[in-house]
This record gives structure tokens, C-alpha cells and sequence, in this order.
């Protein structure tokens, strides 16, 4: 069934919306081709958006049959829909009432044009292509729209996120003595805890120092990056209830919620690395020259946490109890990682599975920076990049599917 196209001619007059197309159609498939037995060439009209089909075209008949390493010349007339949008037009060889050839991935002529306000916005373009082609070419559209439209969204937003940040931060601790600060006293709070537990109480160590020093330095870097991850996480669940009078506004782009909380545990976070970086002067006499990895590791953390916190704000809007449920949630997730314990304590049949744990790559790659003065474990961040690009993408595609239903259940 295959086919060759030589020297196609394409013309197009744009106040009919009507295009002719001339080309030579040689057989360089094994069988003869004989209009007698249905064989013809069609065209069909595609929404280049959907794949959705939109016209069923007129057929032409070569004069003769067409035997293998014969062509023909054929010319024929299609029309573009007067409506706005992209169109493609497949011209293919056809068995009447059997088959399109190019349905069996035989290639075909495709012909594109985009349509506004009834007339050619574009010239036309032709190439030769097959469908399995195109499929390829679909998904890949497909996967980078799905990243970076939510990227889109975030930056088209990005005033309105700052301006929720702020308000958030600062209304959290308005009338209280100690204000901002609380955006710091929050979260060193539990991270003193915490050291004073496991550093002071139960002596945990790294290395082969004794002091209380190297496991400080060891435990509160494992701590930046769980903080902001579990400050964003724990609060997603009830994000959209919170606000609900944003969410019924049809104008207000809902998914950006989920990602103010994100933004406003990294300023926390920021305070923190300040404090850790003062800490590290004060126990070491300087900082690191491997700092300047940090954003390499910030990056698919940020990725990371915005995605699941879209999952339980979706959620949350159904299952008001998940909130409670996320905070136990999380607490496991904390003791499963290694941040208040070495890291080789872990039960040996179970280390690979830990690995596997973004947050044990995210953990590992602030102590390699901050404390050991290294490049992160780059076997291990390639992976994390792959699992939160995923995990962005579907986040925001869940929370983008079931967004509608929103107004009518809050």
C-alpha cells in the first residue's frame, strides 16, 4: 500500500477557502492499484487541535491502473472550514469502503493552515508525513504543553501569588508580639526539638566526631528541605475551603492556591538557610564554595512540592477529614527518612526502597552542599528532576480535570 508524492503544486485562494492541490503518485507498494476495485485518492479535514475529523473530502480516480513503480498524475479541490482555528488536510490513497491507506501508516500529502475570522492567517504548508508521525509528534505537544502551561499560569500570576504571599505571611502573625519573626520561630521551633531529642537525649551521632557539632550541622540541613515541603504539604488540604470566596470567581486561577503556600514555606526556608549559612560561619569560619549548586536542588524541590500539593487541595475539597489524615501522613513520611538518624541504621533490605524517597535525595543533597562542601549525588538528582516534573504535571492536570467542580461542592 505504499505511495510516493512528486512534485505537488498547491494553490490556495483565501476569499473561498478553497485550495488545489496537483501532484504525481507513484506505487512502490508490491500490488496493482485499480479504480475498479475502489482504489482512489481522498482527502479529509482534521482539526489539528483535537484530531478530530471535520470533513470527508471528494475522491479522484487515476485513468489506468497503476501497477508497482507506476505513478499517475492526480489533481483535486479541498476546502477549509470557515471557522477559526488550525486544520490538516490528509491527502491519501483509499480503498472505497475498505480502508485509508495512510490509517495503515502508508505516508500521505499533509496540508496545513490556520483559519481566522474565515480567512488564511498563514500560508500553507505541506510536508509528506505518516499518522504514526504524527502521533509522536501529538504526544510530545501534548507533554510539553502539560508542563508548561502551569509554568505559564504561575509566572502570568506571579503579582497575584507575591501579593497572596505577603498577605498570608504577614496575616498569620498580625497583632502578635513577635510579627514576622514568627515566620522563623515557626519552623525552629520544631527543628530545636527535634535536636534536643535526638542530639541531647538519645546522643545520636554522624561520623566519627562525638561532639554534638557535626550532628547539628547534619540534622538542620536534612531540616531545610523538609520544612518548606511539610509547611506546604500539611496546609494544601484545606488551601481551597480556606479561600473559598476566590474559588467561586470564575476569573481567579485557583491553582495558583496550592502554590502560595509553596512560595511562602520557601521564605521561610530562605530565613533558614540565612541562619544555617550564620551557623556555619560561626562553627566552621566560612561558607562553602559548593553553595552555588543550591538552586540545582531548590529547583525540582520546588516542582516537587507544588505538585503534591495540588493532589490532597483537590482532595480536601471532597474529604474535609484528609487534613488530619495528612498530618500523620507526613510524620511518617519524616521518620522514614533519614534526617534525625545515619543514614546506614536503616534495616539493609529496606535501603533501596528508602532511596527511592524524593525527600531522602533532597535531604542527602543539602548535607553534600551545606556541610560536606560538595556537588550534589548528581545519579540521584537526575532522578529527583524526572519524579518532580512528573509529579508537577500530573498534580496540576488532577487539580485542572476536577477544577470545575469546585464552585458547586464548596
Amino acid at each position: 500500500m505504499n505511495a510516493r508524492y512528486l512534485e505537488p503544486n498547491i494553490q490556495f485562494d483565501p476569499h473561498s477557502r478553497m485550495g488545489h492541490v496537483e501532484f504525481r503518485i507513484r506505487n512502490v507498494s508490491a500490488q496493482t492499484w485499480r479504480p475498479a476495485e475502489g482504489f482512489c485518492v481522498g482527502y479529509q479535514v482534521f482539526d489539528a487541535e483535537t484530531g478530530g475529523l471535520v470533513a470527508d473530502g471528494a475522491r479522484v480516480m487515476p485513468e489506468r491502473d497503476l501497477g508497482p513503480g507506476e505513478s499517475a498524475r492526480l489533481g483535486m479541490t479541498f476546502h477549509l472550514p470557515a471557522e477559526d482555528g488550525r486544520y490538516q488536510v490528509f491527502v491519501s490513497p483509499l480503498s472505497e469502503n475498505v480502508c485509508w491507506y495512510y490509517e495503515r501508516d502508508c505516508p500521505f500529502l499533509l496540508i496545513e493552515g490556520a483559519m481566522v475570522e474565515g480567512r488564511l492567517a498563514t500560508r500553507l504548508r505541506w510536508r509528506i508525513s505518516t499518522k504514526s508521525r504524527l502521533r509522536r509528534a501529538r504526544v510530545a505537544r501534548a507533554g510539553v504543553r502539560a508542563f508548561v502551561y502551569p509554568v505559564a499560569t504561575i509566572w502570568r500570576n506571579r503579582g497575584l501569588i507575591r501579593a497572596m504571599v505577603r498577605h498570608d505571611i504577614l496575616g498569620r502573625y498580625r497583632g502578635s508580639f513577635g510579627g514576622i519573626f514568627w515566620t522563623v520561630i515557626n519552623p525552629l521551633l520544631p527543628m530545636l526539638t527535634y535536636f534536643f531529642v535526638f542530639g541531647v537525649v538519645l546522643e545520636t551521632r554522624f561520623g566519627t566526631d562525638r561532639s554534638r557539632s557535626p550532628f547539628a550541622l547534619y540534622f538542620l540541613a536534612g531540616m531545610l528541605p523538609w520544612l518548606a515541603f511539610s509547611e506546604a504539604a500539611g496546609r494544601s488540604a484545606q488551601v481551597l475551603v480556606e479561600h473559598r470566596n476566590f474559588v467561586k470567581k470564575l476569573v481567579f486561577a485557583v491553582e495558583t492556591l496550592p502554590v502560595n503556600l509553596v512560595v511562602s514555606g520557601l521564605v521561610s526556608e530562605c530565613f533558614l538557610i540565612l541562619l544555617f549559612c550564620v551557623f556555619l560561619l560561626a562553627a566552621r569560619g566560612g561558607l562553602p564554595l559548593s553553595l552555588v549548586w543550591l538552586p540545582l536542588v531548590v529547583a525540582p524541590q520546588i516542582l516537587f512540592t507544588a505538585g503534591v500539593s495540588w493532589f490532597p487541595a483537590v482532595v480536601g475539597v471532597f474529604v474535609r477529614d484528609l487534613a488530619q489524615l495528612i498530618g500523620l501522613l507526613l510524620t511518617l513520611w519524616f521518620f522514614l527518612t533519614p534526617i534525625c538518624y545515619l543514614e546506614s541504621s536503616l534495616p539493609s533490605q529496606f535501603a533501596p526502597l528508602f532511596a527511592n524517597n524524593p525527600i531522602y535525595v533532597l535531604v542527602g543533597s543539602y548535607r553534600a552542599i551545606l556541610v560536606e562542601g560538595r556537588p550534589p549525588d548528581f545519579g540521584g538528582l537526575w532522578k529527583l528532576w524526572l519524579v518532580a516534573a512528573a509529579v508537577f504535571v500530573l498534580g496540576h492536570a488532577w487539580f485542572y480535570k476536577l477544577r470545575k467542580s469546585f464552585p458547586d461542592i464548596i
